[in-house]
């Protein structure tokens, strides 16, 4: 390993310190949860793999709770588009100026929103078997993902805690959004209430609780930045 490249690796490393205690809200993703519609409405809620789901939002805190579930969207949207709406609407994701959350490849990089390299690997698998960064753009993804992880530890919790979640009921629509969310709801009430008598959470070992600044101006639109 180069000077030049561990010194930078040394910056990254502070710089993720430094987000994760002040500036990181969060990590937030998408997950597709399979629901029923009426037989019209399947090619709008059909997926890439086939699937007939609804793409949900889900936005968590480093300490691995819901805080902004936004289910209702069909599975043939893009994430990006789900957030653009989640912004806009009245009871929108608030994102502090001068924060952000952590973002899949998915998603715009830029101001409160934090995306890795492009082009460059990035999910944890990739780092398997002792397989080394070569440069500074690997390691600050290899980074990124380990952090992000979080929301996706927080979607299997959610989808191993409520077997209704794992298949598709009859309700309508827009009860199965509303059942969606009240998971979420009873997941954050059992980590903050149960967290010590809770075996899935020992089953994914856990993580440290950290709280988030509520005040300040909010970001109200999503535009690419190269910083």
């Amino acid at each position: 390993m180069s000077s030049r490249f561990k010194r930078s690796g040394e910056t990254i490393s502070r710089y993720f310190n430094s987000i994760l205690d002040r500036k990181c809200l969060g990590a937030l993703d998408g997950t597709y949860i399979r629901v029923h519609v009426p037989e019209q409405d399947k090619p709008r809620y059909r997926t890439r793999k086939g699937e007939v789901a609804t793409n949900v939002l889900g936005v968590c805190t480093p300490d691995m709770k819901f805080i902004f579930v936004f289910p209702g969207w069909e599975g043939s949207a893009s994430d990006s588009r789900v957030l653009r709406d989640a912004i806009s609407r009245p009871t929108r994701l608030r994102v502090l100026v001068g924060c952000y959350y952590l973002v899949d490849g998915g998603y715009t990089n830029g101001q409160g929103y934090l995306a890795p390299y492009r082009g460059t690997r990035y999910h944890l698998s990739e780092w398997r078997n002792r397989r080394a960064p070569n440069n500074h753009e690997e390691y600050f993804n290899m980074k990124h993902d380990a952090a992000r992880n979080v929301i996706e530890r927080c979607f299997g919790l959610l989808k191993m805690r409520w077997g209704i979640l794992r298949s598709p009921t009859f309700f309508p629509i827009e009860t199965q959004c509303k059942i969606i969310t009240a998971c979420c709801l009873l997941y954050n009430l059992i980590c903050g209430e149960m967290m010590a008598i809770d075996s899935l959470e020992n089953e994914l070992n856990g993580s440290e609780n950290r709280e988030t600044n509520q005040d300040g101006d909010v970001l109200g639109t999503i535009e690419p930045s190269d910083q």
